[in-house]
């Protein structure tokens, strides 16, 4: 008996010697790092820091994850986040660093939960020179060349008529009507040759998957949005397989994104299988309509809070009007490149103040936080206020040290010209033809991506004819 008690308590002491081995190596990851980690802390074990990395917080402050680490450890620090080993930078030259050497220093890598959601066929989340071939497919569509040739007229049609609905139907949700009108001129691009009902309901499928499942992933709702999500996910991934197939055997041509992936899919050295062809129709279809709507309506909150900023966009829309020869005219490619000073430095402050992206030993993920560059009064002069005349005299459209809302280096988001010309085309529409009036302003918090708690809400009216140039506010 005695000597069966002796091996029970030998065993005991062999796990709790485990254990604390286990819980000290989690602590000090340095033990089994040939160099010197940055400072930090790992956590809890297993969750790590997860939990006050997804804390909400005011959409215009920086998290109090970073304030507290910055604080205590410096720009940068590690952590672990959702089971990730993680160094996470806040400096703006080592951000610039990492997004310039992809594919030497560093390579691109996700949490597990964005590959679920998104799909391991998802050529993003590859590695090596495969971006830049799926970055020269894609500008085809979404690069300038694309939203000059085939995507600006879209815009303006689509736009002119959802605000023209949108006029009489009366109060409307901003972001939803954006993200609406968005899907509805983007999608037959994509595929023009879809039956109405079958358009429609892969519209439905594209605004249901949306990222405000990102968020902490301790909360029962959460969950509740990942299920419709990926619910959404596989609806419209069998849409397109079914269009996709169709095409294939039929061998017509329809001038859209999928005869682009489809003849690039059939050379030798192709990138593309039909798993990634799919995936990458609803990637698109989902995230250029996300982003652009929610920095859209956070665009416009700014707006009729600032009346001044919002005089002075109309200003500068009324003189392209008075300047245009066919007053019917859409706004073109020409007056949005050369003469829309003013709006580029509305939406690079609105772009800046809307942070909608996050994006050192081997196996550890090296994040980077540019929103909390964006945030840095060292930087910007009263970093909170909306202000755009702080771009004044300044390059407006390139990636810097100090904005880099799209990313930079091989990643720099592909639709980021894409997400500009909306958001003009928008603004021309908006500023020129109606006057707006805000029934509820938008709340957002930070979780740690911008979320909606409280959507914007707003009545349009149309403009009497003489006031397009007029500087009186809405």
């Amino acid at each position: 008996m005695s000597f069966l008690w002796n091996v029970e308590i030998l065993i005991i002491a062999l796990v709790v010697v485990r254990i604390s081995q286990w819980l000290y190596r989690w602590s000090n990851p340095n033990v089994r790092c040939n160099g010197k980690l940055p400072p930090g802390s790992m956590g809890f074990p297993i969750i790590g820091e997860t939990i006050e990395f997804f804390k909400p917080c005011e959409l215009l402050e920086i998290p109090s994850f970073f304030q507290n680490r910055m604080q205590r450890y410096g720009s940068l620090f590690r952590s672990n986040i959702m089971g990730s080993k993680t160094v996470i930078s806040t400096d703006s030259d080592v951000i610039f660093e990492i997004f310039r050497q992809e594919n030497q220093s560093f390579e691109l890598s996700y949490p597990d939960v964005f590959v679920r959601v998104f799909g391991k066929d998802n050529l993003f989340f590859q590695t090596g020179n495969i971006h830049k071939h799926i970055k020269k497919s894609t500008m085809q569509l979404i690069g300038s060349e694309g939203l000059k040739r085939k995507m600006i007229q879209s815009m303006n049609q689509a736009t002119r008529e959802q605000l023209k609905w949108k006029a009489n139907e009366g109060t409307f949700d901003l972001r939803n009507a954006v993200s609406s009108l968005i899907a509805s001129y983007l999608t037959p691009k994509l595929i023009s040759n879809l039956k109405p009902e079958t358009q429609a309901e892969l519209i439905d499928h594209f605004k249901a998957f949306n990222i405000d499942w990102f968020r902490s992933p301790f909360a029962p709702s959460t969950w509740k949005i990942i299920y419709k999500v990926l619910k959404a996910r596989r609806e419209a991934m069998q849409l397109i397989k079914e269009a996709l197939k169709k095409r294939k055997e039929s061998r017509e041509k329809h001038g859209d994104f999928l005869d682009t992936l489809l003849e690039d899919m059939e050379k030798e050295d192709s990138i593309y299988d039909e798993a990634s062809v799919i995936n990458l129709l609803l990637v698109i279809g989902v995230v250029s309509k996300d982003t652009t709507s929610v920095a859209t309506a956070l665009m416009v909150n700014l707006l009729s809070k600032n009346p001044e900023v919002l005089a002075e966009l109309k200003r500068e829309h009324g003189a392209i009007l008075q300047k245009r020869k066919d007053k019917e005219a859409e706004l073109s490619w020409e007056e949005y490149k050369y003469n829309m000073t003013f709006t580029n430095m509305v939406i690079n402050e609105s772009l800046r103040l809307s942070n909608l992206g996050y994006t050192i030993p081997a196996g550890w993920i090296v994040a980077v936080a540019p929103s909390v560059v964006h945030y840095n009064s060292e930087i910007y002069e009263n970093p909170l206020e909306f202000n755009p005349w702080r771009w004044e005299g300044k390059d407006l459209r390139s990636v810097t040290k100090t904005l880099m809302v799209f990313g930079g280096g091989t990643r720099q988001c592909v639709g980021a010209d894409f997400a500009r010309l909306q958001m003009t085309v928008f603004l021309h529409h908006l500023v020129t033809t109606y006057d707006f009036l805000v029934v509820q302003e938008c709340e957002m918090t930070r979780t740690p991506l911008p979320c909606f708690t409280k959507d914007l809400l707003i009545n349009i009216s149309p403009t009497f004819p003489s006031e397009p140039c007029s500087s009186k506010s809405s």
